[in-house]
């Protein structure tokens, strides 16, 4: 496999066990491809955070391996942390520096990053997440939302092969979340692979292309944006004359349309390998009137809440 190929970020089995006996990752096995925006989702308490921080090296795992780049976390950190940018339960820097101080601090600190660009670099981060002309204001006077943008900036100083965030878009307007979102857009159409974890929806829903949902330390769904039609049933709507809605729902069944359900004039079913275009030439060659015919996929939503149980209002 070439360095191309190979995913961002592997694990087999990847554990944590606090001291306290309770386990806040059970055995997962993440797959993030090389290129892609990787929607990483769950309700609080379900160990996103905990598998963000190992990735990275900050925690140690109690069992399992992680590969970050090729490499493997913790042993690589040296190597694997310079071209990853990261942005993990807000970012902390100095009150009483500037915005820009703090980024100067920071990009002092990586013996990688050439000096002799710095400004420039420091110019097109604190550019991209809007905070130019607040780069000269202290830290300490920074809004909620000012903060996460600096912290954003700070994983943005140098191009990078991964970009992991968990939950960027915290204290931001709505006006902010939408930049976020544009800027995840634009990092990946650099070549960046990008994990992104977040409690709206919504945006996930608009920049992932693929997607993991956690729920109680365990890895419950991952897979491309399109696998979500796998793991809840596609249904289909139609709508007929009401003295047709019997003959129509002998005909639903008898193409092997599964959980047929009636309400006047009204007919659903779940649609599992039948076209709909299937469904309607049917009904119409039998003489059945269609009015309407509707195909109602999930959404992320109805998945989260199916998969964990719970619904998704909450930060982590």
């Amino acid at each position: 496999m070439s360095p191309a190929d190979e995913p961002a970020i592997v694990t087999r089995g990847l554990t944590k066990r606090f001291s306290s006996g309770q386990v806040a990752v059970d055995g997962i096995d993440l797959h993030v491809p090389a290129g892609a925006v990787y929607g990483f989702l769950g309700p609080n308490g379900s160990g996103k955070t905990t598998t963000i921080r190992m990735l990275l090296g900050l925690v140690r795992p109690t069992a399992g391996e992680v590969r970050v780049l090729g490499s493997p976390m913790p042993a690589g950190a040296a190597q694997v942390l310079g071209p990853v940018g990261a942005l993990v339960e807000g970012p902390a820097f100095q009150p009483y520096l500037s915005g820009r101080d703090n980024l100067v601090r920071l990009d002092a600190c990586d013996p990688s990053a050439d000096p002799a660009t710095r400004d420039a670099r420091l110019d097109r981060a604190l550019g991209r997440v809007g905070l130019g002309a607040a780069a000269s204001k202290r830290y300490r006077q920074y809004s909620l939302g000012m903060k996460q943008r600096l912290g954003l900036a700070a994983a943005l100083l140098r191009p990078r092969r991964l970009l992991v965030l968990d939950e960027p878009t915290n204290g931001l307007d709505p006006q902010g979340t939408r930049e976020v979102r544009h800027l995840v857009r634009e990092v990946a159409a650099e070549g960046t692979t990008v994990l992104v974890s977040s409690h709206l929806l919504a945006e996930i829903d608009q920049v992932c292309t693929h997607l993991g949902i956690m729920s109680a330390g365990r890895l419950v769904l991952q897979g491309e944006r399109s696998a979500l039609a796998e793991h809840r049933a596609v249904r289909v709507l139609v709508r007929v004359r009401p003295d047709q809605s019997a003959q129509a729902r002998e005909l639903l069944t008898g193409l092997g349309l599964a959980q047929v359900t009636v309400e006047g004039d009204e007919l659903g079913a779940v649609l599992g390998a039948v076209e709909p275009a299937a469904v309607s030439a049917t009904l119409v060659h039998a003489g059945v009137d269609l009015l309407g015919l509707q195909v109602l996929a999930p959404t992320l939503e109805q998945v989260f809440v199916e998969l964990t149980g719970e619904g998704f209002d909450v930060a982590r």
